[in-house]
């Protein structure tokens, strides 16, 4: 059986990475929108990252939306078309965008069967999800098998963010529920976590160093309950140089450890503003 695997560009994938050769060449991406005023940026990377800083320093309307069920419906019927049994989609968390909802209507008239998976999750959290299907299908995995590896991969992966200013959060309504917590202190930075497939806040900073050695804390908290192996993506928007000390450092941690990094997808970073630092944290 021929398994195809398609993501949403939440996934994070660093540049390169979906080029032939690549980690995740034979990953279908599909593309999500970021809306800079009137602008429509659907790429990744050199694409989005120059146009999304400005208008994120200047404080512009900067609003995100869900690919079109139309989108995954030209995909499907490409991968069909293209002699795939199956497909496994894996998609950002459905509390945090209407993505696989969308997947989920192409799927229901696709001509092969595609299973749809939910990771609860974004970033490279979600993208070693795809990344397992992947394997999983190149080993001869059927359908069932690929996408089970997908949602075993997602559960066993972790997410946390430094965001060294909620505004931006506030503004796409994606601390609701946080709001009373926050209070008025829109300029606090804070430590989140993707926890059940919704952004929960953990801690509130007065400083970016000490932002930067609680979320380096977590991490090294979470790696320690781990038997196997992990690898670690620090992503990073605005701030390579911050990333990059911070990779260094988890690096010595880890040990025998992956640890890389990458920009934040653009959809992620919409939201999360300038100056966010994430870390996945997944099973080898």
């Amino acid at each position: 059986m021929r398994v195809a695997v398609v993501t949403d560009s939440a996934a994070g994938f660093a540049p390169g990475w979906s080029a032939p050769g690549g980690p995740a060449d034979g990953v279908h991406v599909v593309a999500m929108p970021v809306l800079v005023g009137d602008d429509i940026l659907t790429g990744e990377h050199d694409d989005v990252t120059a146009p999304l800083m400005l208008a994120l320093a200047a404080g512009s309307d900067v609003r995100t939306s869900r690919p079109s069920p139309g989108q995954f419906d030209r995909v499907y019927a490409r991968l069909a078309d293209e002699g795939y049994d199956g497909i496994v989609s894996v998609h950002l968390s459905g509390l945090l965008s209407g993505t696989v909802e969308a997947a989920r209507l192409a799927a229901s008239r696709a001509p092969v069967p595609v299973e749809v998976i939910d990771t609860r999750t974004a970033g490279m959290a979600q993208g070693r999800a795809a990344l397992a299907a992947k394997d999983a299908a190149a080993s001869g995995g059927d359908l069932q098998a690929s996408a089970a590896a997908a949602a075993m991969a997602a559960r066993a992966s972790s997410l946390y963010f430094y965001v060294p200013s909620v505004e931006q959060l506030r503004r796409g309504g994606r601390i609701t529920a946080a709001a009373a917590w926050l209070g008025t202190l829109l300029s606090v930075r804070v430590i989140l976590r993707v926890q059940g497939g919704r952004l929960v806040p953990l801690e509130r900073m007065r400083s970016a160093a000490r932002g930067m050695q609680r979320l380096q804390e977590l991490v090294e908290a979470d790696v320690a309950t781990r038997s196997g192996g992990v690898h670690l993506t620090v992503h990073h928007f605005g701030n390579e140089d911050v990333a990059l000390a911070l990779a260094d450092r988890l690096q010595t941690m880890a040990g025998s450890g992956v640890v890389t990094t990458a920009p934040c997808p653009s959809v992620l970073a919409a939201h999360a503003g300038l100056g966010v630092v994430a870390v996945t944290v997944s099973a080898d």
